[in-house]
């Protein structure tokens, strides 16, 4: 008979690095992997995705800063480049040279940008609902507001406003992940405008081509913003991976959290028998 599969427990704690105070929740030991969240959420997103890896791997979840628990940065304007230093910052405090990489929308901007600049301290890459950010899409972005970017009104109903501009990427009748969204919005403040239109400051057609990382780029089919950009992503980026998830939403690592540690790690598992 075989004996139940044991999921270690989520720990929290903060790290000091040059570019802000980063809140971090991490469970397992073994092989580094480093989870990056979408705008505006949290290391919340990854919170039943965390421990399933855990039962494999070193699993860290870490907020970006400004958003969650982590700080502002200190003395740098918000960008993806920046994100990503603060990102390696938190491997170098916890003694980590190499790590898998995993991001979702945000998150996979940031982890791409990883792997263009430092590609030693990537063992594999994994992007999930990436975006494709090129001349276009920043013309474009310019004319319109972003999902998130919700004026605060006294009678509070902004709230109702962020609940229901995110309704329909959701599961329908799901109210905890949309509350969880919710909670992240609000906490965020400015930040979860902001986030995306740093995503659409990213000169992405630039740093693409320098991705050398072994790669999967995962495409949730119900995301209608990252969708369509998934064959893009992969196309740029040699040897990758295109994987399609059928039902996966916009909230996919907490609509369907084994689904998405299964991913993960069946793709980190090839590569680490690989090596």
């Amino acid at each position: 008979m075989h004996s139940p599969q044991v999921t270690p427990q989520t720990q929290v704690t903060f790290v000091e690095t040059d570019f802000a105070r980063v809140h971090l929740a991490s469970a397992g030991d073994g092989a580094p992997v480093l989870l990056l969240h979408q705008t505006p959420r949290s290391w919340d997103e990854y919170r039943d995705v965390l421990p399933l890896l855990g039962r494999t791997y070193r699993t860290i979840a870490m907020d970006t800063p400004g958003f969650g628990d982590s700080g502002n940065l200190r003395a740098h304007r918000p960008s993806i480049e920046i994100w990503a230093r603060t990102a390696l910052a938190v491997l170098d405090t916890l003694d980590i040279g190499a790590a898998t990489i995993v991001g979702h929308h945000t998150g996979a901007a940031i982890a791409l940008e990883i792997a263009a600049c430092s590609p030693e301290r990537v063992s594999s890459l994994v992007l999930s609902a990436c975006p494709f950010v090129d001349q276009a899409r920043r013309q474009d972005a310019g004319h319109r507001k972003t999902v998130d970017d919700v004026d605060v009104r006294a009678d509070g109903s902004h709230v109702l406003e962020f609940w229901k501009r995110r309704q329909p990427l959701y599961p329908e009748g799901d109210t905890d992940l949309l509350g969880r969204y919710v909670r992240d919005a609000l906490r965020a403040g400015p930040m979860a405008a902001e986030g995306h239109r740093v995503v659409n400051r990213y000169v992405m057609e630039e740093r693409i081509g320098l991705v050398r990382s072994p790669t999967l780029v995962i495409a949730p089919c119900r995301d209608p913003h990252a969708y369509p950009a998934a064959g893009r992503v992969a196309a740029a980026i040699s040897g990758s991976v295109l994987r399609e998830v059928a039902e996966a939403m916009v909230p996919f690592p907490d609509q369907m959290p084994e689904t998405f540690a299964a991913i993960v790690r069946e793709f980190v598992d090839r590569q680490n028998r690989r090596n």
